[in-house]
């Protein structure tokens, strides 16, 4: 396996945990009160980061 598919496929699924668990997260990390801002914000990156980890593979493919 290539290691560039390698690396775009822990960059996809390190999105994905985002997205996942997102609520987990922002209570771990930010104390704030509002913490559905900042989990709708975490899964937005999230995906973000696993479509560019996709793409990485998708490319890396041909």
């Amino acid at each position: 396996m290539n290691l560039v598919i390698f690396i775009g496929i822990i960059i996809s699924l390190i999105g994905v945990v985002m997205i996942y668990d997102a609520r987990v997260i922002t209570k771990k990390i930010f104390g704030f009160g509002d913490q559905n801002e900042a989990a709708l914000g975490l899964k937005l990156v999230g995906f973000i980061i696993a479509i560019i980890g996709a793409l990485i593979v998708y490319f890396n493919m041909q």
